[in-house]
């Protein structure tokens, strides 16, 4: 299967919820949503901030919406007043989101 960045099926929006980020990901298709609620798990999301994200990570469906919403607790260095960090708002959470590779049937990559 060809290996895709997150980027061709979804789009991303993220912001924070004082020490936690908050990552919201809508499918560009409806029919990629089945795909990437299968494939986008707490754990997935978890690895993929691995020690960036020291706390729990949630997951929401939104079908109705074609959309998973994440939080990821213990993941802004305390939260944007105490913060050292860069962003300690949150708001590249998303765009780092969409860089994860995962491999894509092509059958759907083709729709």
């Amino acid at each position: 299967m060809p290996r895709v960045r997150l980027l061709k099926l979804a789009i991303a929006r993220s912001g924070d919820k004082g020490d936690a980020v908050n990552i919201g990901v809508i499918a560009r298709r409806a029919e990629y949503y089945p795909f990437l609620r299968d494939v986008l798990t707490a754990d997935r999301v978890k690895a993929h901030f691995e020690g960036i994200c020291l706390g729990a990570v949630e997951r929401y469906e939104l079908p109705n919406l074609q959309a998973l919403n994440f939080v990821l607790h213990q993941a802004l260095g305390g939260g944007g007043t105490v913060s050292l960090k860069l962003d300690a708002q949150g708001k590249t959470y998303a765009s780092a989101l969409l860089r994860m590779e995962l491999e894509v049937p092509e059958e759907l990559l083709r729709l």
